[in-house]
């Protein structure tokens, strides 16, 4: 029937419901037809993009819906690249990614300068645009690689710097020749353009990050997050458009400056992936696609030479970037292979490019026809190159992409042998608190793993009340909704007992729990009673690492996490277990760690940040008398992390029983987290201690808990 709809109509089809049911079914078995034989599936769709196309069978038209719908395609890639970026490993980087950024552009200039004088009989200024041309690139693989879990491997972060460099540089060329070609390349002109483009990037870099953290504070509707996600990337922009740059700068920029808003795990995150995954990026790729004519083979010599010598020089310019590239910092193979994958691909910039160049006369020769800044060929010639370079980029990528996640799954395998599976215990009591508890839970995990969540609700046997039954399996469904938003599974757990940390501690012995999340509502301030009903409840009776966590803002909010470590805290056996958990807070958020420590521990956090770095630093432990003006650090959007200790452990000190009212006095408009560290029992033989089985003695701690942080950060 939808077939015969089709080609009973007039072609191209003009009824929308039938066009837009082909396009969903291009998108859904383009990739898994093709990926039989081995294309990859961005490629499958530019090639069935090219055979619906206006150049193919000519069943859907190019119109301004699909390029509307590829421009945001576009702009969501590079959104995500932005997004996506370790911004600390950016900084770690930045430096190899401007030598990677001027390889990149500077190689494929020169080359591309040589080849339009001497091969193509090109002016000087047409040349210098079509050496632009094979600079840019655009990062059409790098869904593929950000599937395949690899998005923040070195050289993915090193290429994505590197395309900000050599794109910028490549579309201000294009400015500069348009400019001049209209006579405008003066004093005037380049002031214009530099405070244009530098009023531009504040906006981007200092306005947008307020601005989100003002509306994600104010509003926490799923649906209005999101759509103002997308306000943001195309206001980044149009602005950069009237900046006089191209709007893929712009968005890439607004993912790097909403970056730390954004965790990788969040839910908006989720939402914003599979959006743009699903429609946005799809429809850029079959637009790519339409622009294809396998025709122009067979029109002339002149197109088949000029698609030849583009697409060689493009090629080639940009393996020998990222084989320099390779050499300069003694990168692997697979390494130089996603480099140039990513980096091969020739589209949006390059579109763009041309284009301008076609559509911009010159005047008209002696036999009075009219002469293009960028002929015909040229033009033919590109869409050519397009889909060889985007073909070989694709596979190129795939092959480097799918080497480096396998040897990391096996350096993975090997370093979890013997590893205890972390398990999280997540006690809900009502909704409003559930969400954040979740969320929490979710950033103190790994980023390359996930761990067992439980979410546990207990009911009072004594009291046989059917509504109490089910507000808490409401409440137990809602926190599952909230971590299958972000693509996590929570097991639920619905207890009856007469006594609320009987239950808790009963689930914790029963599931081998390891790490225990409690929360507090908003309103709820925190007596002497409330602590000290925990240390001798819980704690006492369990051993996990314990989070108690108030929430004032949502957590992705905060600009900075700042935590109090008692001294000696390191030399505890549980150190490494909440140590670690802070990292993946800072690691899934971006934001800035702030430690408070003695020297000792300082020292000891140092060596784990060379080879683990993040947003991270150090301010001296305050005297123990001092807690009390504790205010005099926090700023508005601080979250406040404190370590306690349990009596009778080094690190405990009897100014800790203050915290309660410090913090009813100093945190009434703060978030914070209290984190009591996971104790071993002793064995009551000379300070030993028994741990997973064997007796550590006090000689012996040190280099254990070295171990084990080595053993819980290789998991990151």
């Amino acid at each position: 029937m939808i077939i015969e709809s089709i080609f009973s109509s007039e072609l191209p089809i003009t009824n929308p419901v039938i066009k837009f049911l082909l396009i969903l079914l291009i998108i859904l078995f383009a990739p898994i037809l093709l990926n039989r034989i081995k294309i990859p599936p961005l490629l499958g769709l530019i090639i069935a993009g090219a055979f619906v196309g206006p150049n193919g069978f000519d069943l859907i038209e190019r119109d301004s819906g699909i390029i509307l719908s590829g421009t945001a395609g576009l702009l969501y890639i590079m959104f995500l690249a932005g997004l996506e970026i370790d911004l600390q490993d950016f900084k770690k980087n930045r430096n190899k990614s401007l030598v990677f950024g001027m390889y990149t552009f500077m190689i494929p200039m020169t080359l591309g300068i040589i080849s339009g004088l001497y091969l193509l009989n090109l002016s000087l200024i047409s040349s210098v645009l079509l050496a632009s041309m094979f600079a840019s690139h655009t990062l059409i693989a790098y869904p593929l690689i950000s599937k395949l879990g690899i998005g923040k491997n070195r050289a993915v972060n090193i290429t994505v710097g590197g395309t900000l460099i050599t794109d910028t540089l490549a579309l201000l060329i294009l400015a500069i020749i348009i400019g001049s070609t209209k006579g405008e390349v003066n004093t005037a002109f380049w002031l214009k353009l530099i405070l244009s483009i530098t009023t531009f990037a504040l906006i981007i870099i200092f306005g947008f990050p307020r601005l989100g953290r003002w509306f994600f504070k104010k509003y926490s509707d799923n649906s209005s997050q999101y759509i103002f996600v997308l306000v943001l990337v195309f206001l980044g922009a149009a602005l950069a458009e009237l900046a006089g740059i191209e709007a893929i700068i712009g968005a890439f920029l607004v993912g790097i400056s909403i970056n730390s808003l954004i965790p990788h795990t969040s839910p908006l995150m989720n939402r914003v992936e599979f959006v743009g995954n699903s429609i946005f990026i799809p429809f850029f790729l079959i637009g790519v696609g339409m622009l294809v004519d396998f025709r122009v083979f067979f029109e002339s010599w002149e197109t088949i030479w000029v698609a030849f010598v583009m697409t060689t020089i493009a090629i080639s310019a940009k393996w020998l970037a990222a084989f320099a590239t390779q050499k300069t910092y003694k990168f692997t193979i697979d390494e130089r292979r996603i480099i140039f994958g990513l980096s091969n691909a020739q589209a949006a910039a390059t579109l763009a490019a041309v284009i301008i160049g076609y559509n911009t006369f010159l005047g008209f020769d002696d036999l009075g026809e009219p002469t293009r800044l960028l002929s015909g060929s040229i033009l033919n010639g590109t869409i050519i190159m397009i889909l060889i370079t985007c073909t070989i980029a694709s596979l190129e990528a795939q092959k480097g992409a799918k080497n480096i996640a396998l040897a990391e799954t096996v350096i993975d395998d090997i370093n979890e042998e013997k590893e205890t599976p972390e398990r999280i215990l997540i006690p809900v009591r009502n909704q409003e608190t559930s969400d954040e508890l979740i969320n929490l839970s979710i950033l103190l995990q790994s980023p390359k793993r996930k761990s067992s969540m439980y979410a546990l609700s207990i009911i009072n046997t004594d009291l046989q009340d059917s509504a109490a039954e089910m507000k808490a399996q409401k409440t137990l469904n809602k926190a599952s909704e909230t971590a299958s938003a972000t693509d996590h599974f929570l097991i639920e757990l619905l207890r009856y007992d007469t006594n609320v940390e009987q239950g808790i501690t009963g689930v914790i012995h029963e599931n081998k729990i390891t790490d225990l999340v409690l929360g507090l509502h908003e309103k709820q301030g925190m007596d002497d009673s409330f602590l000290g009903n925990l240390t001798e409840g819980l704690l006492s009776k369990s051993n996990t690492t314990t989070f108690i966590y108030k929430s004032h803002q949502p957590f992705d909010t905060h600009k900075r996490h700042l935590i109090l470590v008692p001294p000696n805290a390191e030399k505890e056996l549980g150190f490494p277990f909440w140590l670690v958990k802070v990292w993946n807070i800072a690691r899934n958020t971006g934001a800035r760690i702030i430690f408070y420590v003695a020297p000792e521990t300082r020292e000891y956090l140092a060596d784990i940040l060379k080879n683990y770095p993040i947003r991270v630093d150090f301010r001296a432990f305050p005297d123990w008398e001092e807690l009390s003006n504790l205010n005099i650090h926090l700023k508005p959007d601080d979250n406040l992390i404190m370590v306690l200790s349990r009596k009778g452990t080094i690190s405990y000190h009897t100014k800790l029983e203050q915290v309660p009212s410090l913090i009813n006095t100093w945190l009434q408009h703060n978030s914070f987290i209290l984190i009591y560290p996971n104790q071993p029992k002793f064995a009551g033989m000379d300070g030993m201690e028994m741990i997973h089985g064997s007796l550590i003695g006090p000689i012996e701690r040190f280099d254990y808990t070295s171990r084990l942080i080595n053993k819980l950060f290789r998991r990151k």
